[in-house]
């Protein structure tokens, strides 16, 4: 019986040994919770507001300038022929004229020359002792004469020294102009005083005078 107990007592002993040896080499497994990690969301860039180029604006004398009609360049002949008697200038003066045999004006003091040629003596003649010119149009009115003729008319008043002394005159003007190629030059010219002398206008012209009103 003794045996029996010493027996037992080292098999129990050996039972707590191995259970001890299996509990300190095989510890249980911890049980490990996943992280869950939530993720920040990146905040997308705000998009900046797109903006839509506006057209650059045409300033006003960027504008193309319409093309000169006709009319405009007859104007432009005309006064050509005006800035050169204002500067007593033949050249620029006789320019403005058809360079023509056929050239005729009627002339302000009643007569008449015909030719370019004649007409150019006559500036060359008298422009030299011309000074201080100040010549005043008005009511200038072109007229179109189908695409190759033209008619100015107008009313001038014209101061100026002639020889040294004061010199002044008023009248009525037209001028016929022509297109040459490409430009217009003056074909024909008739200037005349725009209140004439009385006793050089005969009976069947004459206008009645009103009677004078009575006095109250």
């Amino acid at each position: 019986m003794k045996r029996l107990a010493i027996s037992i007592t080292l098999l129990l002993t050996f039972a707590v040994l191995a259970l001890a040896q299996n509990t300190n080499s095989s510890p249980a497994p911890t049980k490990v919770r996943p992280r869950t990690t939530t993720a920040k969301a990146t905040a997308s860039p705000t998009p900046k507001p797109t903006t839509t180029a506006k057209p650059a604006t045409t300033a006003a004398s960027d504008k193309p300038k319409p093309a000169p009609t006709a009319g405009d360049s007859v104007q432009a002949a005309f006064n050509k022929i005006l800035d050169g008697i204002r500067r007593s200038n033949v050249n620029l003066v006789t320019s403005g004229y058809l360079n023509s045999p056929a050239l005729v004006l009627f002339n302000y003091n009643g007569s008449v020359t015909k030719g370019w040629d004649q007409m150019r003596k006559n500036r060359e003649s008298s422009y030299p002792d011309i000074k201080d010119v100040k010549l005043d149009v008005r009511d200038v009115h072109v007229q179109m004469l189908g695409r190759d003729g033209a008619v100015i008319t107008c009313l001038w008043t014209q101061t100026q020294t002639y020889k040294g002394a004061p010199d002044t005159a008023t009248g009525r003007m037209t001028l016929v102009f022509k297109r040459a190629g490409t430009e217009w030059k003056a074909v024909h010219l008739h200037t005349s005083p725009d209140r004439p002398d009385p006793s050089r206008v005969p009976a069947s012209e004459q206008t009645a005078t009103p009677a004078a009103t009575p006095a109250p």
